[in-house]
């Protein structure tokens, strides 16, 4: 399975532990294309329908739920977790989502 940068894959989390996103959920690969090609390894934020608008959070509509997509949670998983592509982010989405990133991890 090709894995693209912004896309959404249906991806099994479990076993989590703690306060970890669990279950197979909805997950945007954060990962950048050379990564993705080269590695087993993908880098994910979960996404989750249930949430508040925390700051490390970044809401949408997808599959026609409101939803998040949780970069307080972004972790690396074997591509072998991933089950099926399931969409892509918009140009607004990726915006925000590499606004976050860049707040919380560089400036």
């Amino acid at each position: 399975m090709e894995i693209v940068q912004y896309h959404v894959y249906l991806i099994n989390l479990d076993p989590a532990v703690g306060h970890e996103i669990q279950k197979t959920r909805p997950c945007l690969v954060v990962s950048p294309q050379e990564m993705n090609s080269n590695l087993r390894t993908v880098m994910i934020a979960p996404m989750t329908t249930k949430s508040h608008g925390y700051p490390s959070r970044v809401e949408l509509l997808f599959e026609a739920r409101k939803a998040w997509i949780v970069l307080d949670q972004i972790r690396s998983v074997d591509r072998s977790r991933l089950v099926k592509r399931i969409g892509k982010l918009d140009a607004r989405h990726i915006r925000k989502v590499k606004d976050i990133i860049r707040e919380m991890l560089v400036d």
